[in-house]
């Protein structure tokens, strides 16, 4: 180990007595200070930030200014390895070393143990930025960062192990500097290669050595990078030193061959091992645990058990969605499901392609009169697909039904038998999250909810886009946010011509037109009587449809229309503010109740109701005393405002708009929601953004309520503490003048009077 040392200290002085190293600190420097000083004024302005460690050094879609120089780093080591065995080669000291008491191992380890102080003084430079940080952001998340400079050590080191590997193969350096930046670019976009083939595309991968450094800079430390980078240091450690031996001992070609071939198969061996996933340890050092599935997630997985699931992706040509699922985009597909294949290594990933037609094609076709086969061949080869690689349309039919999928790319989950469908979204972010990924896996081990609407009476409809219908919220497959994509099945009864279906999560009856006949009345009272969750929605002006539905429940929709004074909207739009009782009805809603959140409700009525019957009765919405009215008679809005009217019978107040009741039966808690409006989750108020409303949150809130809390799935996060900053106007000029003239001005001077002190020598 002492001799190992003295190498070290000696190879160290040449590194710092040598112009290029310092010159090469400098450059470093300067490279990050122009993106981290640009960064500053923005966020002296101030906002709403969100994981600001993350976006200021990890995230390379921010300014992430450490993870944007790993693919930079590999051009600082070849002007630092170049000379570092070829200078012992061409001055003919190699041969005192061979004669001498110490070992070659010994002296490739001590020149390796100079370079990782080396990349120790990179990673230095790379933290004085990190300080900065510091100074600004008051809950800075430290162990992210350090795993994130420990990952662009790993790869630095690796890096040094190439750089020393090469220079052993020449006499000059400039040559070892040339061929180290070659193979270095090599391995650094290798990754990029052949990735639209199977066989290359993992080999590629493989080699490339920044993306495993880019994983762990997001967070996560996982022990198959880890290895990956001490078995490459490992590989060419023991190529340098196996060159150096056989330089001085006389071995045939075979010999030679089969002492290289050794390392490697032991090298490989030791990274396919450690890459299983069986074998592969994580830590999320995260302050939020953004690279891990959440508890409810996870505990999903562990009610799997041992039985595998298959995961079968389908993918149609034809469709814009294939570009996102490309054979070339294969890995970062893989890498989506690797924080449930953490916890559920079985998990069997297939990729389907095939053509068939989409929404909209026959009618464009017949326009221009072509078949669909013309139509496949032409785009094929303007989008230069090989169609060989695609099953035809009579193939996938055989294979499996997605009739009703939009010909988008879709995955079919498959467990004991059981099939579940999870979709991709035309949205920028495509994929489906946490949620929808976990109301996917839990349909397959759970029964699943299903809310059924009645259709009688010309009720609102689930399949239609129009303001007054449901079909955003409810029952759209390309909106993640729909019931259905959130693990509920959603269906349709007519109540004159059917029973209603037993076992179901609830039954909707939406603002019905006409009297329900006697017959109905019958089959919602015996559905009522045995415990059936059920939701009644109403609308003003239709009073005698609903309130004989509401008798049994101690509950009626008041006469007259509420009103609500507004200096820019109508005054039909009333916006009641949550009640205590929405918070009984699910506690996620506590802070939106303690922030005054309001649920936006055109053309809304009032509810009245009896304590003391059957049911335990809340109100969720409440109207603004101050504001609101009960306007009786008829009325026109137009731009006259309107004005309390005690005379016509008007009442000022706060008044109920929803109602939760509650009550036991056998061993079930019977749920039922009376609303005095229709439209609060229609597609016109789900989608409104002008008033801040909570509308399709609170809708969402009320169908878990049904599902008693199985679904939709929480994934939700504790919000990250590192969300402000510290920086003012002064502190930014100050970093400036820091960052862009002070430091790299004392390390031009350091280096300077180093390398006068070593020629006045």
């Amino acid at each position: 180990m002492k001799k190992i040392i003295q190498i070290a200290r000696l190879e160290l002085s040449l590194l710092f007595y040598s112009p290029i190293a310092w010159l090469l600190m400098i450059i470093l420097f300067v490279q990050m200070s122009v993106d981290f000083t640009a960064a500053l004024p923005p966020l002296e302005k101030g906002g709403n930030f969100s994981f600001l460690t993350r976006d200021l050094f990890t995230n390379p879609n921010a300014l992430g200014l450490l993870s944007r120089i790993l693919d930079s780093l590999y051009l600082y080591i070849p002007l630092i390895t170049m000379g570092i065995i070829s200078r012992e080669i061409s001055s003919g000291s190699i041969k005192l070393l061979y004669s001498s008491p110490v070992k070659l191992s010994q002296v490739v380890y001590g020149k390796f143990a100079a370079m990782l102080v080396y990349n120790l003084v990179i990673i230095g430079v790379m933290s004085l930025f990190v300080l900065a940080g510091i100074t600004f952001i008051p809950a800075f998340d430290y162990p992210h960062i350090l795993v994130a400079l420990f990952a662009a050590f790993l790869l630095l080191t690796a890096y040094a192990a190439i750089g020393i590997f090469v220079s052993s193969l020449t006499t000059y350096q400039a040559v070892a500097a040339i061929s180290t930046f070659v193979l270095l670019a090599f391995m650094n976009y290798i990754g990029k290669v052949g990735q639209e083939y199977d066989v290359i595309r993992d080999l590629t991968h493989s080699l490339s050595m920044p993306t495993r450094a880019a994983r762990m800079m997001a967070g996560l430390l996982n022990s198959r990078d880890v290895i990956y980078y001490l078995a490459i240091t490992g590989m060419f450690l023991a190529f340098t030193i196996t060159k150096l031996e056989l330089e001085r001992k006389s071995k045939s070609v075979f010999q030679r061959v089969f002492r290289y071939t050794i390392i490697v198969v032991i090298g490989l061996t030791i990274t396919y091992v450690s890459s299983r996933q069986s074998m592969i340890a994580y830590d999320d050092v995260t302050g939020t645990q953004v690279n891990t599935i959440t508890k409810a997630s996870q505990e999903i997985l562990k009610k799997m058990g041992d039985e595998p699931v298959e995961l079968t992706t389908y993918i149609n040509g034809m469709e814009g969605s294939y570009w996102e699922i490309t054979p070339s985009r294969r890995i970062s597909n893989i890498s989506r499901w690797e924080p449930y294949l953490r916890f559920k290594p079985n998990i069997k990933l297939k990729w389907v392609y095939y053509y068939d037609s989409i929404p909209g094609m026959t009618a464009t076709l017949k326009e221009y009169n072509k078949t669909f086969e013309e139509a496949v061949v032409q785009l094929a080869k303007l989008q230069k697909l090989n169609l060989r690689n695609f099953k035809r349309p009579e193939q996938i039919r055989k294979e499996i039904d997605l009739t009703g999928e939009n010909a988008r790319a879709v995955m079919q989950l498959k467990y004991k038998g059981k099939t579940t469908f999870l979709r991709t979204f035309p949205d920028p972010q495509f994929w489906p999250n946490e949620e929808e990924t976990g109301a996917a896996l839990k349909r397959l081990i759970q029964p699943i909810p299903k809310i059924v609407f009645a259709t009688d009476g010309y009720q609102r409809s689930i399949d239609k886009l129009g303001d007054r219908d449901y079909q955003m919220l409810i029952n759209d497959k390309l909106n993640r946010s729909s019931m259905i994509n959130q693990g509920f099945d959603i269906d349709t009864v007519a109540l004159e011509e059917s029973a209603i279906p037993a076992n179901i999560a609830a039954l909707v009856i939406a603002d019905p037109k006409v009297a329900f006949s006697a017959t109905v009345k019958a089959k919602l009272q015996q559905y009522i009587a045995a415990g059936g969750n059920l939701m009644i929605v109403g609308e003003p002006g239709k009073q005698q449809v609903i309130n004989p539905l509401l008798e049994s429940l101690g509950v009626k929709m008041e006469n007259g229309m509420l009103v609500q004074r507004s200096k820019d909207y109508s005054y039909d739009l009333v916006t009641p503010a949550l009640a205590p009782g929405a918070v009984a009805m699910d506690p996620k809603l506590q802070s939106l109740f303690q922030q005054k959140a309001i649920v936006a409700m055109p053309s809304a009525g009032t509810l009245s109701y009896e304590e003391g019957g059957a049911f335990a009765i809340h109100p969720l919405l409440m109207t603004d005393a101050q504001s609101s009215w009960i306007k009786k008679g008829k009325f026109v809005l137009d731009s006259a405002a309107l004005t309390v009217d005690s005379k016509s019978g008007d009442e000022q107040g706060a008044f109920p708009t929803a109602l939760m009741l509650t009550r036991q039966v056998s061993s079930k808690e019977q749920r039922i929601i009376v609303a005095a409006d229709a439209d609060f989750f229609s597609n016109a108020e789900a989608g409104r953004r002008n008033l801040g409303t909570l509308n399709s949150y609170f809708a969402t809130r009320i169908f878990s309520w049904f599902s008693y809390g199985e679904f939709p799935v929480d994934a939700s996060r504790p919000f990250p503490k590192d969300n402000s900053t510290t920086l003012s106007k002064g502190s930014v000029k100050t970093m400036q003048v820091l960052y862009y003239g002070i430091i790299p001005g004392i390390m031009f001077l350091s280096g300077m009077m180093t390398l006068i002190r070593r020629k006045r020598k």
